[in-house]
């Protein structure tokens, strides 16, 4: 039996499936966005990972990107996306990896750092997003553009950083190691009547 695929192509996805596996990926985003088997991205996995990839569904639910911190995450990955399409021509994936290593850069000073958004995560958003389950508005007050699910999009929506809910302000007051942040200031995060 001749393969059609060709040796640069197939060099190509495992490069992409490689960045993936690197930032966390779930096998479905690997099956999904490259042509290798399944065999031969679980036989990678293990390579990379040292074990075998996690099971189980992906997460299905638009409702987690609109919590507070999670919608801020979301909203903040999916700008620097619609930045990077707009800059560079590419396959999606491609962009994807981009925009999330961006991402990382952004949010997690430590590499110990957990992240908000998981990369499934993102790559869930882009294709809720190509659904039409999910769109991107402005804040009615700052004018930033957030993601937000399709019962939000008649109405006026407020972003979570122009009316951040009580318990943001409980976390930044503590560290990621369960001190008291001195440098948090949530006077200025206040709204003010």
């Amino acid at each position: 039996m001749c393969d059609n695929k060709s040796l640069l192509e197939e060099i190509h996805d495992v490069n992409i499936a490689m960045g993936l596996i690197s930032l966390g990926a779930r096998m479905q985003v690997l099956e999904s966005e490259t042509s290798l088997s399944r065999r031969r991205l679980l036989r990678l996995y293990k390579e990379l990972r040292g074990c075998p990839p996690p099971k189980g569904m992906l997460p299905f639910s638009e409702d987690w990107f609109m919590s507070w911190e999670q919608n801020i995450h979301s909203s903040m990955f999916y700008n620097i996306y619609l930045y990077l399409k707009s800059a560079e021509q590419g396959r999606s994936i491609e962009t994807l990896i981009k925009t999330y290593r961006l991402y990382l850069e952004q949010c997690c000073s430590n590499a110990d750092d957990k992240p908000v958004l998981g990369l499934t995560r993102a790559w869930t958003l882009l294709r809720f997003i190509d659904c039409g389950i999910i769109s991107r508005k402005a804040c009615s007050v700052c004018q930033g553009g957030f993601v937000v699910t399709t019962e939000f999009i008649k109405n006026p929506f407020t972003c979570s950083l122009c009316s951040p809910p009580s318990r943001a302000f409980k976390k930044s007051q503590v560290s990621g190691n369960g001190r008291i942040n001195p440098f948090a200031t949530p006077n200025l995060m206040a709204v003010t009547a």
